[in-house]
């Protein structure tokens, strides 16, 4: 007998080999209709697939989040599909899942079009509705590349022999459509029912710009059509909120050809700048952290003893000066480490805490620029703290806790915390990744939060725990790390005298809690969609006049709210005040005060909130204080 155990602890005995389709048929009917794929023994396998021996298998349907990424594969060769009915001579090459969807590149003889994009949308509707069955079959790797020749696919043929000989291939057919893939796949193109094919791009066969540039189809799929019309909503304000757009709406910051990846920041964008640099100065002052400033360009030979040269170098920019090679710095910490240097340190000045507001550049490809969010010249709220390995969890805890206060104040509550562990690529003995990862494990727990741990995506000299806030509208950002680094400091001869008057290495913590600046700016702009809250808002207050009998009063007003620190514009311009109060309105100003003669008369003013909320006629002084605790509050 062969024994199935499934996912509540029962199990279920057959006389012989059974597919998954089979053994969901023997739990309930309505299961079987529901089934996407199985899961055996933790792997995920179509329903057709034999279990021959005992196993574990769970049934995957569209509540899993394996089911989802069923479905988004299989809806991506329902677009092949699609395409190759359309188009015969359109050849298809690769289309994976992504996140949220799928994609698929194609070689054709002229561009889609967006009509095109319509048409193909429509044929994959009727493929689904057809309920083709998805059928796998296994043919040698030889013989595979000979049929996808014969069919004049020689995309397909061209991965298929760069398959090690000997090796079999698994391909899909559906409706009379064969397509190259290791699967699984839906039991039959009736269960794609909610997806949306959602723009065209170009991308390289095989993304070498020496090859051939095809056509990328992207779409994005579901399981319910709630959850696709909740995703596309997301996409439609984000489009909204795009840093870009408000940016220059709001004229805070440009971009030109002269300086690609560089910002030209404008004086409304650079005021929002300083509130964020000022406000994390003193974060770095209450927690005992000292100021430095390194410099911009080091010799090569500095970067050699980092490792960076070796790990880093196509992201970095390079110089040469009377027969010297420079870089350009891509982080702050080799300039740090010097600073460390400079004098013999004792175990009682550790722990040492360095803070830098320092301007990193690097080489990114002019494909991976995004407005603000991905630059070539940065400025990270970058810290380092020199300490002994018994100081760690205390530093590690400390930070945590300063970290989400920041986070808290700009308006972000919702945080994941993820441990990015070792690469492959990496400095070090396994026995001290061990003890950085370690380390790391126990001040979370000290910390008290849960976490998610990211095999491999550490940093090439240490591990780090990295914050993920969600904005607005659930999208998640990573921004602040502390990485535990027990190799750079060792490197660049950096020691202390122990208490047993020793020379030891210190232990090295590379941190930031806001990350890139300018990429956490371009975040709050999208979270709050340009509307700031006051205290970070470049102008605070406009006060406005309704003719020019008001103009001194105005002035005075002004005065007064610079006096009290905030930031203020008076707008005497000959224009309608209803034209004044929507054209500031549309500049997303907290506040817009509105002066006629009874408010001169009676030294007040009207106040307008943002978002054309009548707050009613205050008195100027009672005015001034209400901003004055706002701002110190943070309200967001």
């Amino acid at each position: 007998m062969l024994n199935v155990r499934l996912p509540d602890g029962s199990s279920r005995q057959f006389e012989g080999p059974v597919t998954v389709a089979q053994v969901a048929q023997s739990i309930a009917p309505s299961l079987a209709k529901a089934a996407l794929a199985g899961k055996v023994d933790g792997k995920v396998v179509d329903t057709s697939f034999l279990i021959e021996s005992d196993a574990d298998l769970a049934i995957v349907t569209d509540r899993d989040a394996d089911g989802l990424d069923v479905i988004r594969h299989s809806t991506a060769h329902l677009l092949a599909h699609a395409v190759k009915e359309l188009f015969p001579e359109a050849q298809v090459t690769i289309g994976p899942v992504i996140e949220n969807g799928f994609y698929y590149d194609f070689s054709y003889k002229r561009p889609f079009t967006p009509e095109d994009l319509t048409a193909i949308e429509k044929k994959m509707a009727e493929l689904a509705k057809k309920d083709e069955k998805v059928t796998r079959k296994v043919l040698p790797r030889d013989e595979a590349v000979e049929y996808f020749k014969s069919i004049g696919e020689a995309y397909k043929a061209e991965i298929i022999a760069s398959i090690p000989a000997g090796e079999d291939v698994s391909l899909y057919e559906q409706g009379g459509f064969t397509d190259l893939c290791r699967g699984p796949h839906v039991p039959s193109t009736g269960k794609l029912k909610v997806f949306k094919l959602m723009k065209l791009a170009g991308a390289y066969w095989r993304g070498d710009s020496k090859n051939e540039m095809l056509q990328r189809v992207y779409g994005t799929a579901w399981a319910k059509k709630e959850d696709q019309e909740q995703y596309l909503h997301v996409l439609e304000e984000a489009e909204k909120r795009d840093h870009r757009k408000i940016g220059k709406q709001l004229d805070l910051f440009h971009f030109q050809d002269e300086a690609p990846g560089l910002i030209f920041w404008h004086p409304k964008g650079w005021t929002i700048w300083q509130q964020v640099e000022q406000y994390m100065r003193k974060k770095y002052q209450v927690n005992g952290y000292d100021e430095v400033k390194a410099p911009q360009i080091l010799d090569v030979t500095l970067w050699q003893k980092t490792g960076h040269w070796d790990n880093y170098r196509e992201n970095m920019f390079t110089t040469d000066s009377e027969n010297r090679s420079y870089a350009l710095k891509p982080m702050n910490c080799p300039g740090h480490v010097q600073i460390y240097n400079s004098g013999m340190k004792s175990y009682r000045d550790l722990p040492l805490r360095y803070g830098e507001f320092g301007q990193c550049h690097r080489n990114e490809s002019s494909g991976a620029l995004h407005g603000i969010m991905r630059v070539r010249g940065f400025t990270q709220d970058d810290g380092h703290i020199f300490c002994t390995e018994e100081q760690i969890e205390a530093e590690v805890t400390a930070f945590h806790a300063q970290a989400m206060q920041v986070y808290d104040d700009f308006g972000f509550n919702n945080i994941d915390v993820k441990l990015a562990l070792r690469p492959s690529n990496r400095i070090g003995t396994d026995e001290v990744w061990d003890e950085a990862e370690d380390a790391l494990r126990s001040a979370l727990r000290a910390c008290g939060v849960e976490w998610t741990e990211l095999p491999g995506e550490g940093a090439f000299y240490g591990p780090k725990i990295e914050y993920h806030l969600k904005d607005s509208l659930g999208r998640p950002w990573q921004v602040g790390t502390m990485q535990v680094d027990f190799s750079m400091p060792g490197r660049l001869g950096a020691e202390y005298v122990a208490e047993d008057n020793t020379r030891k290495v210190p232990v090295m913590l590379h941190r930031a809690i806001v990350g890139s600046m300018e990429r956490f700016i371009g975040i709050l702009i999208e979270n709050y969609a340009g509307a700031l809250p006051l205290w970070l808002a470049p102008v605070q207050v406009a006060v406005l006049n309704i003719s020019d009998a008001q103009a001194d009063y105005v002035k005075q007003v002004e005065a007064k709210l610079r006096a009290a620190g905030l930031r203020v514009h008076a707008d005497l311009r000959n224009e309608k005040i209803t034209y004044k109060i929507r054209e500031h309105s549309v500049q997303k100003l907290p506040y817009i005060l509105v002066v006629g003669d009874k408010e001169r008369e009676a030294n007040t003013v009207a106040v307008r909130a943002r978002g054309n909320v009548d707050l009613g006629v205050m008195p100027v002084d009672a005015l001034v204080e209400r901003l004055v605790s706002e701002v110190a509050a943070k309200v967001k």
